[in-house]
């Protein structure tokens, strides 16, 4: 978790704003899910990403969002979140046909303007693992409960 001292360490902005309008000081802990989070959704805004996580997350988080009814905007993601920085690990799926260096780079740049932003961490790293291309019309739901057309 990262964790900052307004009185010692005036370098996130939570700091800075608390010593200059003379406002208490302070602890602010910045939890390594909510990091995580952030993470997700940029990288969920990114162009060419078919999903997050690899098959076994993907069903997992699937059964897990029906249940909560909501989807979970951390699945595919692990960060590791110190006092002042953070890494940041993505098992992505692309779309055929897009360029997944220009992929990477756009997911990199998003993740790091959103939780740079958001909680005043440095992103030091953010490793980006392409675990799949997803071809059109290959969804898994609607296949028939997962058996071929050639066998009834």
């Amino acid at each position: 978790m990262a964790s900052t001292d307004t009185s010692s360490r005036p370098t996130t902005t939570a700091s800075k704003t608390g010593a200059r309008s003379g406002g208490p000081g302070g602890t602010t802990t910045i939890a390594d899910g909510v990091v995580a989070t952030i993470a997700g959704i940029a990288v969920r805004e990114s162009d060419g990403i078919y999903a997050l996580g690899g098959s076994a997350s993907r069903a997992l988080g699937s059964v897990r969002d029906r249940m909560a009814k909501a989807p979970d905007p951390s699945r595919g993601v692990k960060v590791e979140v110190g006092e002042t920085q953070t890494a940041v690990d993505v098992d992505v799926i692309v779309e055929y046909g897009e360029p997944i260096a220009e992929d990477a780079k756009d997911i990199r740049t998003r993740v790091t303007d959103a939780v740079e932003t958001m909680t005043g961490l440095e992103v030091v790293e953010i490793n980006i693992n392409v675990l799949d291309v997803h071809l059109p019309g290959s969804d898994d739901e609607g296949e028939g409960g997962g058996r071929s057309d050639r066998v009834q």
